[in-house]
Order: structure tokens, then C-alpha cells, then sequence
């Protein structure tokens, strides 16, 4: 008899890519997918936000196919091609902001980032980056250093590129704790880095990882008016609440204040890895030819599949629908709440949706998180948790999902907080 999978795994590869299920996708369409004992899950996770045109789109599926029969790679900078060039036009068409924008495009989130950070630096001739608490920007060197969060992100790989900053991420969405947050940075501009050796604020306009947390609107708005006073650039980390996750194409349509460059990634291309950094257009040109550029770097069949998604969203109403999802899953999870006081705040915009489950004694509970993340996949739903403390069931479906399979997800984590609590009551 042949090993299990798992053990499979645990000989092959290392603890340190940490696995959030222990099943073996052999199939997967719309919002299912399949294991290899035949077993149908319900996805609300979404590859992490990066199916928010759901598994294998028939568009998607039919552009990546198309494109592969011509040519699945060149190098864009070896031998460009047309498909790359009509992309940045659609996105520089899209993002937030009334002024003229170029496209230049990458594989991951991360790298994204870390070319917005070059782009920044080339464009103000300044060095120092400001970031925030509670913030994911990736895993690589840079991104790290942006990320507000230790573990398990962090731990053990420092020293981290230098001349970085952090101020606390709002609380809240109050006047208070936007005064707090905005009083913070003019602290660290005082104290920590003259505003002349700033080129850049990057925030994520709902942090991810960081357990949902839209940013205050007034917030984004006294960051741009600080960027716009001291001569810095405004960057929003749309990775993960771009592409229609917030019910709007792009999360920055909520706060009425446009941002300077916009990383975009994960449902940019349906599942297939591409990543965009957008931005004004005398900012993005800013740095010498040959400065920006990696070997696969807006690779055809990427390209291919994110044409695709935009067209899924111009001609199939994915706005719409997605917001449609987040209106019922919003008015079950508050139905929830009123029945269940380990539901602390439910939050977010549009479909980007999460719950914090809270202990006998209000604090944040990363072990009734996991729980009902638990009871939830042995029901045969997918979810992930994220937050500062462990504690944040988010909610990361397909925005195309149908309603019944989606009133299916509900009835699960409604069984799966019931499980859950009743088992911390005996315990």
C-alpha cells in the first residue's frame, strides 16, 4: 500500500509551507471542487481571493487554451505582443483617478509591491516607505518589511531592507481612531523620518490578512491630503480587495480619493499568475529603460485569462452579482449574531466579508476560529481565517456563485458556529 498523500508531502516538502486543509483537489468548477476520494467542497476561499470569476471560468478557460495554441511565452521585453499592450490600456481604464496612467506588469502580488516601492523611489528621489499595522504586502524581502505582522511571516528571516515605517492601522471607524492613526504619522514626521525623505504611504485600502478592516474613509482622505502637502506618493495595495472583491472594480472607488499607484494581483487573471503596478503616468515613467522587467513578467496565457476576466465582469454583471451575495450572506451572518455572542464585529465592504469570534469574555478567539473553520470542512465547506489575533473567519467566494449552492455555504457555517459553541459551552 502506498504512503498517504500527507505523509507523501511531509517527506517531499517543508513544514514551512503551512497547509490550511489536508485534502487534494482533483477537479474543480464554478465554486466546487472535488478531492481525490470523490468528495465535493464548497469553496468560500477562493485560492485566497484569487477566484472571484469562480474555478475554471468557460472564458477563461477558452482564452488560456487559444493563446496556448499560438505562443505561451517570448518574453515581453525580448519579443512584446499585442495582448499585453490592449491589457495596460483596459487597466489604466479602470483604476481610480482622473489623470493619465501606464501599466506595467509582473507575476505576483509581491512583486508587484516591491516594483512600486522602485517606481516610488525612481519617481520622488526619496528613500523612506510608511506602511501600517496589521498590513500583508508579501513574503518577499520588501514586502516583509511592509507587512505589520510577525508571525508566521516574519519569524526568523531578518534584518529586513531598512527605512521603513509603521503607524497603527484604525481601530475603528471613528473619528477618534482616524485622529489617532493621522496624529501617529505626523508624530513619526517629527520624530522618526523627515516628510522630505518620504516617497511613499503604501495601504491596503481593506486589509486582508489583517482580518478585513476597511480603512476609514476620512482616513484615505488624510493620507492623500498629507502625500499631496508633503510631495509623497499615495500607494494602494489593491492585491487581494481589487478586481471586484469590494463590490466595486477597485476598492479605492469607495473613499473618493484616488491613489498615485495601485498594485493589483490574485483575480487579475482567473488563477493564472499576473500582477500590475498602475500608476500616473509621469510617475510610472520615471524609471530608465531596463529598470522594470522580469522573465515572465505579463507571460501570454496569464495575459490571455486576465482579458478574459475583465470580460467576464463587463458582459456577465459580476458587480452586481457579487454584491447580491453580499447582502444575503450579511443579513444570515447578522441573524447569526443575534443568536450567538461569540460574533463580535461582521465587517467589510461588498463581498469582502468577514466575521471575529470572540471568547466568554470578549476577547479574540483564534481557537473558536479555527473551530468552526474546522466543523465547517468536515461539512464540506472551504474557509479561511486571517486577523491580527487568529480570530477572523473571512469570506472569500466566487462572486459569480449561485445562490442556492451559496444559501448551501450559509446552512454550513451556521451548523459549524452551532458545533463550535456548543463544544466551547462543554468544555
Amino acid at each position: 500500500m502506498t504512503a498517504s498523500w500527507t505523509d507523501r508531502k511531509n517527506a517531499a516538502c517543508p513544514r514551512g509551507v503551512g497547509l490550511v486543509t489536508e485534502i487534494y483537489a482533483t477537479q474543480a468548477s464554478g465554486s466546487e471542487l472535488t478531492d481525490e476520494a470523490g468528495r465535493r467542497y464548497i469553496d468560500f476561499a477562493g485560492g485566497i481571493g484569487v477566484l472571484n470569476v469562480g474555478h475554471r471560468h468557460p472564458r477563461v478557460e477558452t482564452a488560456i487554451v487559444e493563446q496556448a495554441r499560438r505562443f505561451t511565452h517570448t518574453c515581453y521585453q525580448v519579443v512584446p505582443y499585442a495582448s499585453y499592450v490592449t491589457l495596460a490600456e483596459r487597466l489604466n481604464a479602470l483604476v481610480p483617478g482622473d489623470f493619465a496612467k501606464k501599466t506595467v506588469f509582473f507575476t505576483t502580488g509581491a512583486e508587484a509591491v516591491e516594483n512600486a516601492v522602485k517606481i516610488a523611489r525612481a519617481a520622488t528621489g526619496r528613500t523612506a516607505i510608511i506602511g501600517f499595522t496589521g498590513a500583508f504586502h508579501g513574503r518577499t524581502m520588501m514586502g516583509l518589511a511592509l507587512t505589520g505582522k510577525v508571525a508566521p511571516y516574519k519569524t526568523g528571516f531578518g534584518p529586513f531592507p531598512g527605512d521603513v515605517y509603521r503607524v497603527p492601522f484604525p481601530s475603528a471607524d471613528t473619528p477618534e481612531a482616524v485622529a489617532r492613526s493621522l496624529a501617529a504619522l505626523e508624530d513619526l514626521l517629527r520624530y522618526d523620518v523627515e516628510a522630505a525623505r518620504v516617497a511613499a504611504i503604501v495601504i491596503e485600502p481593506v486589509q486582508g490578512e489583517g482580518g478585513f478592516l476597511p480603512a476609514p474613509p476620512a482616513l484615505m482622505r488624510g493620507l492623500r491630503a498629507l502625500c499631496d502637502r508633503h510631495g509623497m506618493l499615495l500607494i494602494a495595495d489593491e492585491i487581494q480587495c481589487g478586481m471586484g472583491r469590494t463590490g466595486a472594480m477597485f476598492a479605492m472607488e469607495h473613499f473618493g480619493v484616488a491613489a498615485d499607484l495601485t498594485t493589483v494581483a490574485k483575480s487579475l487573471a482567473g488563477g493564472m499568475p499576473l500582477s500590475a503596478v498602475v500608476g500616473r503616468a509621469e510617475v510610472m515613467d520615471a524609471v530608465a529603460p531596463g529598470g522594470l522587467g522580469s522573465t515572465y513578467a505579463g507571460a501570454p496565457l496569464a495575459v490571455a485569462a486576465a482579458h478574459a476576466v475583465l470580460d467576464v465582469f463587463e458582459q456577465e454583471n459580476l458587480l452586481e452579482a457579487g454584491n447580491r451575495l453580499a447582502r444575503a450572506m450579511r443579513e444570515r451572518l447578522e441573524a447569526a449574531r443575534a443568536r450567538h455572542r461569540c460574533i463580535g464585529q461582521v465587517r467589510g465592504l461588498g463581498p469582502m466579508l468577514a466575521m471575529e469570534l470572540l471568547d466568554e469574555q470578549g476577547r479574540p478567539s483564534a481557537a473558536l476560529a479555527q473551530a468552526v473553520r474546522e466543523h465547517a470542512l468536515a461539512r464540506g465547506l472551504i474557509l479561511l481565517v486571517c486577523g491580527s489575533h487568529g480570530n477572523v473567519i473571512r469570506f472569500l467566494f466566487p462572486l459569480n456563485t449561485p445562490m442556492p449552492l451559496f444559501e448551501q455555504g450559509l446552512d454550513i457555517i451556521d451548523a459549524a458556529l452551532a458545533e463550535a459553541t456548543r463544544q466551547e459551552l462543554v468544555a
